[in-house]
């Protein structure tokens, strides 16, 4: 995109950085006398209803949270074109990462950050916002001529990520930046406010030490840490009540991090001052359900990335599904026509994403939600088929969703609110499929990976309240036009 003369009224001076999905220009309000900064979307992504969706969400929940730690969204609009655009809070001083850059910084000065960067968080959580996503990159700096001398304020940006991890209002998507990422995120698991205070932790360790403490390479490592490193060296010792203070928020159980993140912010500054670290009383957690970005997750499941892994379920359903989705092409059923399922005479239909590259025949009740303009997975730039069809926020569903990929993946999603997982079940016989069933959920919920092609596979996810019904779900995936 060539520099504009104004996007919307604001006047355009250059480009501050550019991405696969936004363009952010420097530009500047005449009537407020004031510079911004404004989020484009590419113009690549304007037709994609989902990425176009996330990019407006952001704006939403940016606009929710009134804290100086947090950048902010002053307005939003649309350009000629069709492409949305927002105007947020110009960060006049780059971003911690930069500053990293030029060297380490004094202890004193990385804790006046993260105490910054933690109060910026309490405030996303207050408004049952989770950022997900914490790293040097996303902490921004901003001169702030409020006080009595200037100063420089670190804000928190980029709730991109937070959003493209609710692919649907039941999917909670595995992603993140490795070395910062909470185990729990990358195992797939539902999450709280405690997963922003691990990425806290991640965060603190960095400025302190001037390293990161853990180098993970993938999710898939992050998800299973080692203890955390000593902080310091034999050269440059670190008091122990830093140590202790950090690595408990470093804990990889959740449950043994700090309450909260305030509880951790008075325990760093204590260590700093040199006094009793406080233990606090334990304040209240957020709910897990109202922590989600976007719409409420319910009940929560996780979705997929480059590792998924493991599952059970009937073989000879497995192995009659699998060979079928392997297919060149398979045949179809018209769309929306109506069926019955043999188990019950339960009237179904037979719904198909936008694409028409992926058939599900479902229960009639379930047809009252259903979203058929794909996805984008973790860790691509472009849209794939896919189709979720459900009853409701808090009822039965199946999602299903076309990934690239030339092997299954090493980690299945995993369902920490249902009460068993069973064993996996791998598909043989040259056919590549792995299913997982978890029940006591209330009711089950079984996640099912085929390998369809060299280059795809397909991953779906049932929850209803009898595993007859799943199992005649899946019995009625089909894939069209794979070869």
């Amino acid at each position: 995109m060539s520099l504009p003369a104004r996007l919307g009224r604001y006047a355009v001076r250059r480009r501050i950085g550019s991405g696969g999905f936004a363009t952010v220009w420097l530009a500047y309000d005449e009537q407020l006398d004031s510079p911004v900064a404004i989020k484009v979307l590419a113009d690549n992504w304007t037709e994609d209803s989902h990425v176009r969706r996330r990019f407006v969400e952001e704006g939403r929940y940016l606009r929710k949270v009134d804290s100086p730690y947090v950048v902010g969204v002053h307005d939003a609009g649309e350009l000629e074109d069709g492409r949305p655009y927002l105007v947020m809070t110009y960060a006049d001083q780059g971003t911690l990462a930069d500053r990293l850059a030029l060297g380490p910084l004094a202890a004193d000065q990385g804790i006046g950050i993260i105490r910054q960067v933690g109060l910026g968080l309490s405030a996303l959580h207050r408004r049952a916002i989770l950022h997900r996503d914490v790293k040097p990159q996303n902490v921004l700096f901003r001169t702030d001529d409020s006080a009595s001398e200037t100063e420089v304020r670190a804000m928190l940006g980029d709730l991109g990520l937070g959003k493209s991890l609710d692919v649907s209002s039941r999917l909670t998507m595995i992603a993140g930046t490795p070395s910062y990422t909470a185990p729990e995120q990358a195992r797939g698991a539902a999450l709280d406010a405690r997963a922003d205070q691990y990425s806290l932790g991640a965060l603190t360790y960095l400025v302190l030490t001037g390293r990161p403490p853990y180098e993970h390479a993938t999710l898939a490592s992050a998800g299973d840490p080692p203890p955390v490193p000593p902080m310091g060296t034999p050269q440059t010792p670190y008091p122990r009540m830093f140590e202790e203070v950090v690595a408990r928020a470093l804990a990889p159980d959740r449950d043994d991090r700090w309450p909260d993140i305030a509880t951790f912010l008075e325990a760093l500054t204590a260590a700093a001052d040199g006094e009793p670290v406080p233990t606090g009383p334990a304040r209240p957690l957020l709910d897990p359900q109202l922590t989600a970005v976007g719409v409420r997750p319910t009940p929560q499941p996780v979705s997929p990335t480059a590792n998924l892994a493991g599952g059970s379920g009937s073989p000879s359903r497995r192995g009659r599904w699998g060979a079928a989705l392997v297919g060149a092409l398979l045949v179809g059923v018209a769309a929306l026509g109506t069926v019955l399922f043999l188990r019950g005479q339960d009237p179904v239909v037979t719904v198909k994403d936008a694409q028409g590259s992926i058939t599900l025949v479902v229960p009639r009740s379930w047809e009252s939600s259903v979203a058929d303009d794909g996805w984008r997975p973790p860790g691509q730039s472009t849209s794939f088929p896919a189709v979720q069809v459900g009853s409701a926020e808090e009822g039965p569903g199946v999602f299903a969703g076309l990934m690239p990929g030339a092997a299954l993946p090493d980690l299945m999603p995993g369902h920490p609110e249902c009460g068993n997982e069973e064993p996996a079940v791998k598909g043989g016989g040259g056919v590549r499929a792995t299913t997982v069933w978890h029940t006591e959920c209330p009711g089950v919920i079984v996640e099912r990976v085929v390998r369809v092609t060299d280059n795809r596979w397909l991953w779906v996810q049932v929850r209803t309240d009898d595993r007859a019904t799943a199992n005649e779900v899946l019995d009625g995936v089909e894939l069209h036009g794979m070869s």
